[in-house]
């Protein structure tokens, strides 16, 4: 499997659009990387770049990003409203596929070593790169900013971790670091009061605010038996956040950086601004995403407001999606568009090969209908799986939403969300099932004009030809689930949608007796007898299973129709 890494530079430069470009080009001028987003902010004056690539081309293109930043940048002359140190303020590696976090902690150290011995760039390691714990924490790394670190830098305990001890007046210092998925969020209030923002900012952080007397702002700090200003704490775990006024959108904002959002998703902060918001007189009008997000923090975001409308959540991915961005008003400053702002969508989408189950009717229609062998009947025989599926899920549906079955809104909406996910399956299959076909003919391709080339030609072919019967059968496999929702629907579903069971069923069957055939058709050309008997004994096992099902099914809805 592809290894690939995600790489989040915060340039501090938010309003030159050719430097910004500068930059951006020399990431780009690395093969192996994928550039998915550059998000410039001109109040902040500072601009976080997103791209992904395998672990050696991510550290080549983020030193000469970096490289290229200290050449036109000069933070003598920057001014902007977000904390910063030095032209490349910050650069953490995030592991995405495959890449294990030592891999990762591994990247941050050889970048960190090139930035500092040939840039003469000081710079500090942070959160699961760090080697001293106590400078970990960004914050306290960039504490006294650009301007305090003149002085700071000449404290032992502040020695770089790599590059001199010696503070680059042109382009700063750079911290660098492994961190979790960290999501760059702020959330706009009908107001351009800082203060008022701050006061929200405090109410949701996880450090919440010192605790005064008399409990006002204006009042003395309570300090704990060492001296210590006591802290009353915010609403939320893994949470900074300030207020801040964006003048390029007249409002005040509550910033926030979602350091777990496992355990704080995205959902979680926007309604605990808009509580906050309320207790206070203000109105929260909407938010926006800094950089990029994972396709789960908006689904999850999906669910959780269909389940405050008391709706099925057994929807798709993209209406869960769009469900997301209405309820927390991603798009109320700029337009929100999810192929360019939801990391996998972005990444799916520069794929230079169209995915056959992203086709519309029509479209796989002709494909399917052409000259060409693929797609064939084990793609189609996946594709009606899916559709079985989906029948089913949409019985779910229509039974959550009928009137006067409040009391079974879970029951269905549970099943509709277990259709949603095996309708998902079944159409990756799809594709999955062409491309072992193509692997099967891209072996028969292979030279054989020496007996060397021959006996690796046969080896390839006999493999490719395993996993060409293996696909089908875990298609076979995969629908045979379908039933157990099908069942349900046709026992306990809408009646007025008892047809669509049926159909659904009969897809379901279709689907696994198709698949069934290109599993025997495959194993007919392998010569590993125990490898045939084996696959040959789980086909036969899902036919048998899948026959007993399908009758039960089909009398509960001939009887429901009668």
């Amino acid at each position: 499997m592809k290894k690939l890494i995600e790489c989040v530079p915060n340039f501090s430069e938010g309003r030159d659009h050719n430097v910004i470009r500068q930059i951006t080009d020399a990431i780009e001028s690395v093969h192996g990387v994928s550039l998915l987003d550059v998000d410039p902010g001109a109040s902040t004056n500072r601009t976080v770049v997103t791209f992904v690539g395998d672990p050696d081309a991510t550290v080549e293109a983020a030193f000469r990003a970096i490289r290229k930043a200290a050449e036109l940048i000069d933070m003598q002359k920057q001014k902007g409203a977000h904390p910063r140190m030095g032209a490349t303020d910050v650069c953490p590696f995030i592991p995405v596929s495959n890449v294990i976090w030592e891999e990762a902690i591994e990247c941050a150290n050889r970048l960190g070593k090139r930035v500092g011995e040939e840039l003469k760039i000081p710079v500090y390691l942070y959160e699961r790169a760090a080697r001293d714990k106590s400078r970990a924490n960004l914050a306290v790394i960039r504490a006294g900013e650009y301007e305090g670190f003149f002085d700071k830098i000449k404290q032992p305990e502040w020695k770089p971790d790599f590059g001199p001890a010696v503070f680059n007046e042109k382009s700063g210092a750079t911290v660098i670091g492994v961190r979790d998925f960290l999501i760059a969020y702020n959330v706009n209030l009908n107001t351009k009061s800082v203060r008022r923002a701050n006061s929200v900012a405090f109410d949701v952080r996880e450090q919440g605010r010192v605790k005064t007397e008399n409990s006002t702002p204006s009042g003395k700090p309570v300090l704990d038996a060492n001296g210590e200003p006591v802290r009353i704490p915010g609403m939320l775990k893994h949470v900074k956040g300030i207020g801040w006024f964006v003048k390029e959108y007249g409002v005040a904002q509550v910033s926030m950086n979602l350091t777990n959002i496992e355990e704080t998703p995205l959902h979680a902060a926007f309604d605990a601004c808009a509580e906050s918001a309320a207790k206070r007189g203000l109105r929260v009008t909407g938010s926006e995403i800094v950089g990029m997000v994972p396709k789960r923090s908006l689904v999850d975001a999906g669910r959780y407001f269909l389940r405050k409308q008391r709706w099925s959540e057994g929807v798709s991915e993209e209406e869960l999606i769009g469900i997301a961005v209405r309820s927390m008003g991603l798009g109320e400053l700029k337009p929100f568009v999810p192929k360019e702002k939801v990391i996998e969508l972005k990444i799916e989408s520069a794929e230079p090969k169209p995915s056959l189950a992203k086709m519309n009717v029509r479209e796989f229609c002709n494909e399917t209908l052409s000259d060409s062998p693929a797609p064939g009947g084990g793609s189609v025989a996946a594709l009606m799986g899916s559709l079985g599926a989906s029948l089913g899920g949409m019985v779910a549906n229509l039974s959550a939403g009928k009137r006067g079955w409040d009391d079974k809104l879970e029951y269905f909406s549970d099943w509709a969300v277990k259709a949603q996910r095996l309708k998902d399956e079944l159409l990756s299959l799809v594709d999955e099932d062409t491309n072992a076909f193509n692997t099967v003919m891209d072996a028969f391709a292979l030279a054989k004009s020496s007996p060397e080339e021959k006996a690796a030609r046969t080896a390839a072919i006999e493999e490719a030809t395993k996993h060409a019967a293996e696909v089908p059968l875990k298609v076979m496999e995969t629908a045979a689930k379908s039933y157990e929702l099908l069942s349900e629907m046709a026992d306990n579903g809408n009646p007025a949608s008892v047809s669509d069971v049926g159909v659904g069923a009969l897809a379901t069957r279709a689907c696994i007796e198709g698949a069934a055939m290109n599993v025997r058709i495959n194993l007919g050309q392998l010569k590993d007898e125990k490898f045939k008997i084996h696959l040959q004994e789980r086909v036969d096992k899902v036919s048998m299973d899948s026959e007993a099902q399908f009758k039960r099914i089909v009398q509960v809805v001939e009887s429901k129709l009668r």
